[in-house]
């Protein structure tokens, strides 16, 4: 199988290494900055679950030199999503599915629009990673898992092919039958632990310590079910019980992607996150004020 990773910052390059060691061939697009990066400095996976460097990584700058891709893993951030709308089109009319990773839900019904629905599968993972100053990848957490599924009865193949790759990959993977749920179910995670963490400025630790703060994120994991339940999704009392459990469960330095953003000075997602999340309420005509509130206190730190 031949995957094209758009985006190898910490996930991308994450799992296209993972994918790579399984044995497939993983093409690399990325801009001109990483690219000379990567070829001065190489590619390395460092893991608690095992190391593993990529020999002589494949990248490219231009979509149009990637030759009979099967599957591109799209990892950016959800601000640089239209800026890779031309690469994706041309990657779709080669054949390829798009396999996007992006927190949030917006950006499914984009890629449908850009590449057509048969072409967009649903994806998501789980993991904690960032890159250091030789733009490797530092996993520091114990999970690495990545979730995926068909969106449309056509892509029944694919997804099989995905399975037979990923089982012999060093990374959780789960091939599911309700991907939107799943979908759900992470966006509801998300918002809670990248809006609390960013927010008040803290890893989860010392916001689990004072029960007051730990219960605003409490109740946006209510708000954003409550969201799911009126987009048509059936979010249960349960699957907020066990995001309460992941988030007790953390590590007390752990922390979103979002928080460490803010710390790096860099943009956001917070417009791509909650605010897309207050655009599917207003459309829905649901109250989520806790959510919003947190919005409000992330904004003036969005593109630092």
């Amino acid at each position: 199988m031949h995957i094209a990773v758009i985006g190898a910052g910490a996930l991308g390059a994450y799992y296209g290494g993972r994918f790579q060691e399984a044995g497939a061939k993983v093409t690399f697009l990325v801009r001109e900055k990483r690219a000379a990066q990567i070829k001065e400095k190489g590619l390395q996976l460092k893991s608690k679950l095992g190391d593993y460097e990529i020999k002589n990584p494949a990248i490219t700058t231009r979509a149009e030199d990637i030759v009979d891709p099967d599957v591109v893993l799209l990892s950016v951030k959800g601000y640089h999503l239209p800026g890779t709308m031309k690469s994706l089109q041309t990657l779709a009319n080669n054949g390829a599915y798009i396999l996007p990773v992006l927190n949030g839900l917006e950006h499914i019904g984009m890629l449908q629009e850009a590449v057509g629905k048969d072409k967009v599968l649903g994806g998501l993972c789980f993991i904690i990673a960032t890159l250091n100053e030789n733009g490797h990848v530092v996993h520091s957490s114990k999970f690495h898992r990545l979730l995926y599924g068909a969106l449309e009865p056509t892509q029944t193949n694919i997804c099989q092919r995905l399975d037979e790759l990923t089982k012999h990959a060093n990374m959780e993977s789960l091939h599911c039958d309700d991907i939107m749920l799943e979908l759900w179910k992470k966006y509801m995670f998300i918002t809670a632990f990248s809006g609390i963490t960013t927010a008040v400025n803290l890893p989860i630790g010392p916001i689990r310590e004072n029960k007051e703060t730990f219960r605003v994120a409490e109740i946006i994991l209510d708000e954003m079910k409550q969201l799911a339940n009126q987009s048509g999704s059936e979010v249960t009392k349960k699957d907020v019980e066990d995001a309460k459990n992941g988030l007790l469960a953390l590590d007390a330095e752990a922390t979103s992607s979002m928080h460490q953003d803010r710390r790096k000075g860099l943009t956001l997602e917070v417009d791509h996150l909650q605010g897309g999340a207050l655009r599917l309420a207003k459309a829905r005509g649901v109250e989520i004020p806790y959510t919003d509130a947190v919005h409000g206190m992330i904004k003036p730190f969005e593109n630092a």
